[in-house]
């Protein structure tokens, strides 16, 4: 089911559930758990917890997603929870195959819209150089780096407040 549909360039991002969509839940973990290997590769660590999600850890999750399509392959999803003062953004993922065509862009700045004033909060791994770029281009200020679990680091982000 797809809902709050746009169009930028050739790529359609959608609002679908997981949790109400099967077929959908397997496209999402198979574009999580290959976005986040690279990521991975990076921190040279697999322990990662998006790549130790399944599909019922996946769907169980209620939170806000924004999808990215090219045609009928799922290319790129962001996910949020939303509070009363600020939003986090818990997950960033972008195909391998189509990396450096601004769909990460397109969905940061689509969740920023949602966040009408309030603060943002993201993170990534702290050795996650492109990562950690993304981020300080849209404005995010670091916070901080935190150990979790043991031997893997990430650095917290705030944008706004």
């Amino acid at each position: 089911m797809r809902t709050s549909e746009s169009r930028v360039g050739d790529v359609i991002f959608s609002a679908p559930d997981p949790a109400t969509d099967p077929y959908f839940a397997v496209a999402l973990l198979r574009l999580q758990r290959s976005s986040y290997a690279l990521e991975a590769e990076l921190l040279g660590d697999d322990r990662i917890p998006p790549l130790q999600e399944d599909e019922v850890r996946l769907t169980a999750w209620r939170g806000n997603w924004r999808t990215a399509w090219d045609g009928v392959d799922l290319v790129g999803a962001i996910a949020w929870a939303e509070h009363d003062d600020h939003l986090d953004i818990e997950k960033v993922m972008v195909s391998p195959a189509v990396m450096r065509r601004g769909i990460a862009s397109a969905l940061i700045s689509q969740v920023l819209d949602e966040a009408h004033g309030r603060e943002v909060v993201v993170a990534t791994g702290r050795d996650n150089a492109p990562g950690v770029a993304f981020y300080a281009k849209h404005g995010f200020d670091v916070e901080g780096d935190e150990e979790v679990p043991p031997g893997i680091w990430i650095r917290k982000f705030r944008l706004g407040g």
